[in-house]
């Protein structure tokens, strides 16, 4: 008897974080939604907590503010978005061809981004909190590092110089390319993802030149 007492008062403690972590999905969840819809800056606890079906006073259980709710948000996203890019952004072998190795890496970030559109919402709001604003700049940093491996594989002559300019170029245009791409959905959002591949398929193919697989990908079709 004694032992089982003890285990019940063991699984108390684990029920409760139980409850909390998924409350805390809920919030979070909520507030995803609401900066979305609003934009951070007009977005309000209340209006996350009302999101969410829960008081205001349950919000404040968890988090004491909403830029505390951003940053957990922000956390979070930020950790899956580096994993995404690491899968997204390895170095690929030099006979692959470009348009398989530019649409991989676009697919891959299209979707993340599509999945989680407040990671746009709140890496480029106008107003984000000051760790956030922090974050994103490491993380820019670190993308755009993850991006001259994967040139390199395919531009192994370039000099550094050149090839530091040509990731922040593609990175640039990546970033043009996935505003328009989330502001249309369907089948126009599928048409606006080729026409990402194809800038950067086009920017990057006169740098690159012939490589195995180009001249049959290249080549035009008989009728």
């Amino acid at each position: 008897m004694p032992d089982t007492a003890e285990n019940q008062a063991k699984e108390q403690p684990r029920r409760r974080q139980a409850r909390g972590e998924r409350r805390i999905a809920q919030l979070l969840e909520a507030a995803a939604s609401v900066f979305c819809t609003t934009g951070y800056t007009a977005a309000s606890t209340n209006a996350i907590a009302r999101e969410a079906g829960v008081s205001p006073g349950t919000l404040y259980q968890f988090f004491p503010n909403k830029e505390a709710i951003a940053i957990e948000l922000g956390d979070r996203l930020m950790h899956q978005m580096r994993d995404a890019y690491g899968e997204a952004l390895a170095p690929v072998d030099p006979a692959t061809p470009l348009e398989e190795a530019v649409g991989s890496a676009v697919d891959r970030f299209i979707a993340f981004n599509c999945e989680h559109p407040v990671f746009f919402a709140l890496m480029h709001g106008p107003d984000v909190p000051g760790r956030i604003a922090e974050e994103h700049d490491a993380l820019h940093t670190t993308l755009l590092a993850r991006v001259e491996g994967l040139l390199s594989s395919l531009l192994p002559d370039t000099s550094p110089a050149d090839l530091a300019r040509t990731s922040r170029m593609c990175l640039g245009l990546y970033k043009a390319g996935l505003e328009l791409t989330l502001g249309h959905e369907g089948a126009e959002r599928e048409a606006y993802v080729q026409e990402l591949k194809n800038v950067l398929v086009r920017y990057l193919e006169p740098l690159v030149g012939e490589r195995p697989g180009r001249e049959e990908a290249s080549s035009p079709r008989t009728p």
